[in-house]
């Protein structure tokens, strides 16, 4: 389930939408651009924008075509990069369709259609949410909170780490280290 959106403290002008595990604890965080974000913003706020977005206009096509979304499928994790594939159906046959991730939850939540991972996905790069931590859905007004770097597993550090070394982003790479040293040294 669509648990929220939040400023990313990791990269630069993106964000993080929330997914929550159903009957779990366990949260996923997948970094998305400022364009789907606000996207998936505007429907969860009930907003109808006065032209149609392009997940609008999909959603509208699949409809004047009788085509329905089964589900989201998120299937893999590679580089940081979460994989996802749309179960389209017209009443005759099911066609999967690659799709990122972030458009793919723009038309789920569209249409209501539910979003499923693996358990290796969720358990590579879950987080579990502490009680008093919330996720606000973002609106260009505020900034929201993105779940404290503390709460990343340290798997998830290293690869946060690795990412902004890579990214040449020192800055980040220095704060997500000082974090996953402490996290190391606790344990």
């Amino acid at each position: 389930a669509l648990l929220g959106i939040s400023y990313s403290q990791l990269q630069q002008n993106a964000y993080a939408l929330i997914l929550a595990e159903i009957d779990g604890v366990r949260r996923i965080p997948i970094v998305i651009g400022q364009a789907e974000a606000q996207s998936i913003a505007l429907k969860i706020e009930n907003i109808t924008p006065p032209r149609p977005l392009s997940h609008d206009l999909i959603v509208s096509f699949m409809r004047a075509y009788g085509v329905s979304l089964e589900e989201v499928f998120i299937h893999k994790f590679e580089d940081g990069i979460f994989y996802s594939e749309l179960i389209f159906n017209d009443g005759e046959r099911k066609v999967s369709l690659d799709a990122r991730t972030s458009d793919a939850i723009a038309i789920a939540i569209r249409t209501k259609a539910p979003i499923y991972t693996t358990e290796e996905i969720l358990a590579e790069t879950g987080f579990i949410l502490s009680d008093n931590e919330q996720i606000s859905v973002t609106d260009n007004s505020e900034t929201p909170q993105m779940p404290k770097l503390e709460n990343y597993s340290i798997e998830e550090l290293e690869r946060q780490l690795a990412r902004h070394i890579e990214l040449e982003e020192y800055e980040d790479a220095a704060i997500v280290n000082e974090i996953l040293k402490s996290k190391k040294n606790n344990i």
